[in-house]
């Protein structure tokens, strides 16, 4: 993979952001769960949906690409194959965790594959779930291979809220469809709420019902069906952080296309940035965020884990201390983020202290830059280093910046098109 030096220019224009990654994956799987057609709109081709796109069709669905727009049929959740059914997830945790459920509506055979750290991220709660059942499943340590064959029952679901969000909304996409009626019960508190309402509010547009008591259980009536429908995605919050916390750091950056209403937990992301000293003015154009100093703050990170990268960048170039609590899940993502902010970051004269679920930020004038960094191949890591060499003395050098397509293809065409400058660099390899 290749290596680009960025310059220290300022970004000054307007964003329009990507849709939203968490949005579109939830309109193309109740798309494909309807019978009718659907036109989903406003859509980017990253990596992992691209991956939930071509899982869904492994399931049955027909799905045509058309321009940012895709045409949907809905599969036959009755049908059973014949052949082995391949999910390959690549290296989305959304697409495994919701699609593992899905893919149990049926007796087929389903084998998921994926890759990077895909195989690391824990699924004991569906294992659990197929001992009770029945239903047959094997795995391998590791590494992505898991082999599922048997139809999911309706009935009661524990699920402990301090894990995933991604298990329960996986179980509400497919237990609707079930010839009974079910219930799912949080045990303890249930953290990602955002992420639940963002299920919740799809669910709803597609015409499926669900009750929610206080997210403490869910109630959820058998034998719904999902409607086809015309359908926008709205703009990413978790990738107009990083153009928001541009602001924070000087730069001029209009993001477009952002919900001031969104249910989107990453729209924390604007109160923990006004926390730390930014105003922002909306208008019809967008928001821009505007700073004249900053200061540490307290950051949880239980809901908004995908904006702490970037919240890192502004943390640092921030007066005193900040501290990021609850953040443990980050360790097994794309990347161990935290480890990679820690030693990234430091790199660039940061002073970090890593803790085992978080980390203690304690605020420098600015960064030095003249290093190379690297992205660990991980896309949040990656655009978090580019904006963090708007605020340095000298340029740096990014390696393995090509991992932006996870989720933000068009992230280096967007900040060179703000007047970020950067040039391909040959390290010799």
């Amino acid at each position: 993979m290749g290596s680009l030096k960025i310059y220290n220019n300022k970004l000054n224009g307007e964003a329009k952001i990507p849709p939203s990654k968490s949005m579109a994956h939830r309109a193309v799987i109740c798309a494909a769960l309807s019978k009718d057609k659907s036109i989903i709109t406003n859509i980017d081709l990253s990596d992992d949906i691209i991956a939930t796109i071509d899982g869904m069709r492994a399931l049955g669905a027909k799905i045509e690409i058309r321009d940012q727009a895709l045409e949907i049929i809905g599969l036959d959740i009755n049908e059973d194959f014949s052949t082995e059914r391949v999910i390959d997830c690549n290296e989305s945790g959304s697409t495994l965790r919701f699609l593992v459920p899905i893919a149990s509506l049926n007796n087929s055979n389903n084998r998921f594959i994926g890759r990077g750290n895909l195989g690391k991220r824990p699924l004991e709660i569906y294992y659990n779930i197929f001992k009770e059942q029945g239903i047959n499943y094997s795995y391998k340590e590791s590494e992505l291979d898991l082999k599922t064959k048997g139809k999911l029952a309706a009935g009661e679901f524990e699920v402990l809220g301090n894990i995933s969000s991604q298990f329960i909304t996986g179980l509400m996409f497919t237990l609707p469809l079930l010839d009974g009626d079910s219930k799912i019960i949080i045990k303890g508190p249930l953290e990602s709420k955002g992420y639940i309402d963002l299920t919740l509010k799809a669910l709803a547009d597609f015409g499926v019902k669900i009750e929610n008591n206080d997210y403490k259980e869910f109630i959820i009536k058998g034998n719904q069906s999902y409607r086809g429908r015309e359908y926008r995605v709205e703009g990413d919050y978790s990738q107009g952080a990083f153009f928001l916390c541009a602001d924070a750091l000087g730069n001029k950056v209009v993001c477009k296309d952002l919900d001031n209403n969104s249910l989107q937990g990453d729209r924390e992301v604007i109160e923990i940035l006004e926390r730390m000293g930014v105003s922002f003015n909306r208008n019809e154009d967008g928001i821009i965020g505007v700073s004249k100093s900053l200061e540490g703050t307290i950051i949880d990170a239980k809901g908004c884990p995908d904006i702490i990268p970037i919240l890192s960048v502004v943390a640092s170039l921030s007066e005193g201390k900040t501290e990021i609590i609850n953040a443990k899940r980050l360790r097994i993502k794309e990347c161990d983020r935290l480890k990679a902010i820690n030693l990234e970051l430091s790199k660039l004269g940061a002073k970090i202290e890593e803790k085992e679920d978080g980390l203690i930020i304690y605020g420098i004038d600015e960064f030095k830059g003249g290093v190379n960094v690297w992205s660990h191949k991980d896309h949040r890591i990656a655009m978090m280093l580019a904006i963090a060499a708007t605020g340095c003395k000298e340029e740096i050098i990014l390696e393995d910046y090509e991992c932006v397509s996870k989720s933000y293809p068009s992230f280096f065409e967007d900040f060179k098109m703000l007047g970020g400058r950067v040039d391909e660099w040959n390290l010799g390899k």
